[in-house]
């Protein structure tokens, strides 16, 4: 049996190489791939070679093999439909409806322990967010938002808007968020952002801040993939703020400005991200736990309202010079199988 894989062969290139397929062995199963999702933020470093070479691809996804160096596969948001047992594999298995960490491929061999099965109650193309889920329940996580807090989210791409959906549930007095996107700030209002603004209007909100109510942010996210976003957010954060840096950066390299608010505000920089959780909260939520609310937030939110397009496998290197060349126009972007 044969499948179609994405590889990355080298800068601004994708393309789909068939392959066979090796026997299933003891508790593996064969998974007919349904829909897969584009990372925006990672997958948009690795395309445009901005991605540390001789790093590991992922050192928690056991099918993102060796590193990352072309040519290579990768993604890791996949959900599709088991259509063959291995040796070892229950018969309940066959059928469902399963997500897995596994690059864009139309069919894969994979053990029963690495699947999730998919929620009866929830549609295939809510699913593929599930790592998005997770990595935005984390950010709120580290960032411990308290009630009354004035917050801001700079970045509105998938991970930015669900990481809003879930504050925009809290108690805050603001919830403030900041993108160059049109599209992407009217999505966030939907969601229940108090105000959504383009980073030229930053001074604007600095200024509608006085002093006697506790001027600047008590807590920022910073989400956009763009390094040099940090010194806005520097910027904008209170005496004591706190600033959850979620993006990954990648080869690029920015300039921090400690010298002025950052040194005389004691602001916080923490660095958050989904593989592991915070000391404190490690013993109580396990990996389980974190998808269980996944799963249920998911279910709530809906973020398939923000696919933007859909492409078949073989039109790959279209969707990510989409991406890449007009992010203006895409919030989303998912890969279709036959």
């Amino acid at each position: 049996m044969k499948r179609q894989a994405l590889y990355f062969t080298g800068p601004g290139q994708v393309n789909i190489q068939e392959e066979d397929l090796p026997a299933l062995r003891s508790g593996e199963v064969l998974v007919r791939s349904i829909a897969s999702a584009i990372s925006p933020g990672t997958e948009l470093l690795i395309y445009r070679d901005q991605a540390p070479k001789g790093q590991a691809a992922d050192a928690t996804i056991e099918a993102l093999e060796g590193e990352l160096n072309y040519p290579f596969k990768y993604g890791y948001a996949t959900v599709g439909e088991i259509i063959e047992l291995g040796p070892d594999v229950e018969a309940q298995w066959f059928g469902k409806r399963v997500f897995a960490f596994n690059p864009h491929e139309s069919l894969f061999n994979t053990q029963i322990r690495h699947l999730h099965a998919v929620p009866a109650t929830l549609s295939t193309e809510d699913a593929i967010f599930l790592p998005n889920m997770e990595t935005a329940i984390n950010f709120v996580m580290d960032g411990k938002p308290m009630i009354g807090e004035r917050v801001a989210v700079f970045g509105q791409g998938i991970v930015g808007l669900l990481t809003t959906s879930l504050l925009s549930r809290f108690p805050l007095a603001e919830l403030i968020t900041v993108d160059k996107y049109e599209n992407r700030r009217e999505a966030s209002l939907s969601l229940g952002a108090t105000d959504s603004i383009h980073p030229e209007a930053l001074s604007d909100l600095q200024r509608a801040w006085p002093e006697e109510s506790a001027q600047g942010a008590d807590l920022i996210y910073e989400l956009s993939s763009a390094p040099d976003t940090l010194n806005h957010a520097i910027r904008l954060a209170g005496f004591e703020g706190r600033i959850i840096i979620g993006s990954w950066y990648g080869d690029q390299q920015t300039t921090l400005e400690l010298g002025r608010e950052f040194h005389r505000n004691r602001v916080k920089l923490v660095s958050s991200q989904v593989s592991t959780l915070a000391a404190d909260l490690r013993s109580r939520w396990s990996k389980a736990r974190r998808f269980e609310l996944a799963w249920g937030k998911l279910g709530e939110i809906k973020p398939s309202r923000f696919i933007t397009h859909r492409f078949p496998l073989e039109h790959a290197a279209e969707a990510y010079r989409l991406l890449d060349q007009k992010p203006e126009e895409a919030i989303q972007i998912i890969f279709q199988y036959q």
